[in-house]
């Protein structure tokens, strides 16, 4: 799989790497391959908006979990922001993700 290098030095892996790695697997076509993984994207969305949570084994677990209300501060001008409740997607890797090297 191509990871694409950024300015910063930092490797990025884009939609369009996955599509590229579905299709050179399964030899099937680009445009069925981009819909198979928007399929896959949107899905996960609309579970985790949904609250639900996705568990992939041997990756890791998705899930939805409430973010407190707080006061913050503009960085630019110091003056204090209320930070309204919220929801944050939270990511936890598996054991396979977590042994990487």
């Amino acid at each position: 799989m191509k990871i694409v290098p950024r300015l910063d030095l930092e490797a990025v892996l884009i939609k369009l790497d996955i599509i590229n790695e579905v299709v050179n697997r399964t030899g099937i076509t680009k445009t069925k391959a981009e819909m198979a993984v928007e399929t896959v994207f949107e899905s996960m969305k609309k579970a985790l908006e949904q609250g639900d949570r996705i568990e992939l084994r041997g990756f890791g677990v998705f899930n939805v979990k409430p973010r407190k209300t707080g006061i913050g501060r503009n960085p630019r001008t110091g003056a204090e922001v209320s930070i309204p409740p919220g929801k944050a997607v939270r990511f936890k890797p598996g054991k396979e993700l977590q042994t990487l090297q």
